[in-house]
């Protein structure tokens, strides 16, 4: 586990989120309330919610209860509220890793922009373009990406990432929402050089260790419509990347729904959305990320991942 330093700051505007911790002995279930975490498991417990048994992961958690995140929150929420329960830490002391640790799957759509794909040169797509990541990609929401000893052309891609809350196989696109527990933001970093070697993806975006992920899974009725949120992706402070989710080829009710037909998603699945316009390979010249270099990706509603290059 990454034991980078975290900033203070905190996702805007919600009450309880999910999130994974260091717990010293692995990672662990918790809940994000302001800037402090708390463990998942003893916050069901005090709220009466507990299962019989520890649950080991987010995952699992959604296993059990993804049909009922509005409901635990609403129980769980005034427990926070009134101090019953000691936390775990605030954010400035507790070490985060991606929101799930352990998913079972890891899909992600490529050229879902419109924007984008006017910068790649290509058409635009019909279906959705995916591509599969694993959950040795994931990292915190503030690891640093130890990449540069593996590419030279280590590039960014600002993204909403979607969460699975329950079991979800050929469903219609007008359900499919309902099937998602939560949003989260992830970076799919990219190993450019390894991405072009051949006609496959895989090689370029299921690098170890180099896509954040989190801070923290927000449910959907925090968020609203999914297809309203701003997204902005910096570099060293400078903004490369800015747009919103309205401007999605493929919204993501409608990704949700053509890939059920095909591939059943499992609680905790993890779905990328695509990015928009601004990836550093289409610059002239270039913008490959160098050790040292910081980058942000902002996602309205959601919050912020916050890395460095190493």
């Amino acid at each position: 586990m990454n034991g980078t330093h975290r900033p203070t700051t905190t996702p805007e505007g919600h009450d309880v989120k999910l999130v994974s911790y260091d717990s010293r002995t692995g990672w662990e279930p918790g809940l994000l309330h302001g800037d402090q975490v708390f463990g998942l498991n003893s916050a069901l417990w005090a709220a009466g919610r507990r299962a019989s048994s520890g649950l080991p992961s987010v995952r699992a958690f959604l296993q059990e209860h993804g049909s009922q995140l509005p409901q635990i929150a609403a129980a769980v929420g005034p427990v926070l509220d009134d101090g019953a329960l000691e936390p775990v830490g605030s954010l400035d002391s507790v070490v985060l890793g991606p929101p799930v640790t352990d998913p079972l799957k890891v899909l992600c759509v490529g050229l879902n922009y419109s924007d984008h794909v006017g910068e790649t040169g290509r058409a635009l797509p019909t279906h959705p373009d995916l591509f599969a990541k694993f959950a040795s990609s994931l990292i915190g929401p503030y690891d640093a990406i130890d990449r540069s000893d593996v590419t030279d052309n280590l590039d960014f891609e600002g993204e909403l990432a979607v969460v699975i809350g329950r079991e979800c196989g050929r469903v219609d696109e007008r359900d499919a929402l309902s099937y998602v527990a939560g949003l989260s933001v992830l970076n799919d970093v990219t190993a450019r050089d390894l991405q072009y070697r051949g006609t496959q993806w895989l090689a370029g975006k299921a690098v170890d260790r180099a896509t954040p992920f989190g801070p923290a899974i927000v449910t959907l009725d925090e968020i609203g419509d999914p297809q309203a949120l701003d997204i902005k992706t910096f570099v060293n402070g400078t903004r490369v990347q800015g747009s919103n989710t309205k401007h999605m080829i493929f919204p993501v009710a409608r990704i949700i729904s053509y890939i059920s037909q095909f591939l059943t998603l499992s609680p905790g699945d993890v779905i990328a959305t695509g990015t928009p316009e601004g990836i550093g390979a289409k610059r002239n010249p270039p913008l490959w990320l160098r050790p040292g270099d910081k980058v942000e990706v902002v996602l309205e509603k959601i919050g912020t991942l916050r890395n460095e290059i190493h």
